[in-house]
C-alpha cells in the first residue's frame, strides 16, 4: 500500500486550485524540495517551459512554493530523469496527450522510477489518466493500452455533457472499459486504503451513467499500489 498521496485531477481550466483541493495538498505535501512535471507535449520544449512554470505559480498561490521545479521532455536524458524523480518531493504527470506521454515514460525507462517513488504524486488529465492500470487515449484511438498501474482506476477528464463529440466517445470507451469520467476541478485522493472525491465524478460502464457517491479501497493481490472505486 502507498504511504503517500495519489492526486488525480481532470482540469483547472481557471488555473487556480480549488479551496477543497488546495487545502488537501497543503495538508499531505509537507517536504517542498523539488516538484518534478512529467510532459504531455514531449517535443513542444517552449510550451512545456511555459506550463511547468505556470503550474508552479498554481502550488504558490495555494502556499506551496517547491525550491525548484523541473519538467521532464524530450530534452532529458535518462539518466538525468531518473535523478530528478529520485530526488522529487512531488511527482506531477502534466496533461495533454496520454499517447506520447506514455510514449516517453518508456523511451527514458522511468515507469518505475515514478511508481516506486516515495513522492507525492499527482496527474491531470492525461497525466492521471495514465497513473491507471488502463487507459484509453479517446481521441487517438479506442484501444486500451497498459498505464502505470498506480491505481486500477481508468479515468476520461473533462467530463461535459455539452461537449457532445467528447460525451460520445466516453459512452463509447465505457463499452470497452468501464471508466470513471471527471468534471474540471473535480479530484481524485487515494492514501492509507482511503479513497475520498473532490467534485463532480460519475461512473460509466456499458453506456451507462451513475454519480460516484461512495468510494471504496481495494487492495489489488499481487500489485504495487493498487486501488479501485466502486
Amino acid at each position: 500500500m502507498r504511504k503517500q498521496l495519489i492526486g488525480l485531477f481532470s482540469g483547472f481550466p481557471d488555473h487556480h486550485f480549488p479551496e477543497e483541493i488546495a487545502s488537501r495538498l497543503q495538508a499531505e505535501i509537507t517536504v517542498r524540495k523539488s516538484l518534478v512535471f512529467v510532459s504531455a507535449w514531449p517535443e513542444d520544449s517552449k510550451r512545456n517551459d511555459e506550463d511547468s512554470d505556470g503550474m508552479h505559480a498554481m502550488f504558490e498561490e495555494a502556499g506551496l512554493p517547491f525550491e525548484k521545479h523541473c519538467v521532464i521532455d524530450r530534452r532529458t536524458d535518462p539518466s538525468e530523469a531518473k535523478n530528478l524523480l529520485s530526488e522529487a518531493s512531488c511527482i506531477f504527470l502534466m496533461g495533454g496527450n496520454p499517447t506520447a506521454q506514455m510514449a516517453l515514460i518508456r523511451e527514458k525507462d522511468i515507469a518505475d522510477a515514478i511508481k516506486d517513488s516515495d513522492a507525492v504524486l499527482l496527474g491531470v488529465s492525461a497525466g492521471s489518466m495514465n497513473l491507471g492500470k488502463t487507459t484509453i487515449d479517446i481521441w487517438e484511438k479506442m484501444e486500451p493500452y497498459e498505464g502505470l498501474g498506480v491505481t486500477n482506476i481508468t479515468i476520461l477528464s473533462h467530463y461535459d455533457t455539452e461537449d457532445q463529440e467528447r460525451y460520445g466517445k466516453i459512452l463509447e470507451a465505457s463499452k470497452i472499459h468501464p471508466l470513471y469520467a471527471m468534471n474540471d476541478l473535480s479530484a481524485i485522493f487515494i492514501k492509507d486504503g482511503r479513497t475520498d472525491t473532490v467534485g463532480t465524478i460519475r461512473y460509466v460502464e456499458d453506456g451507462n451513467i451513475r454519480p460516484v457517491h461512495t468510494i471504496v479501497y481495494e487492495e489489488t493481490i499481487g500489485s504495487r499500489g493498487g486501488a479501485t472505486i466502486e
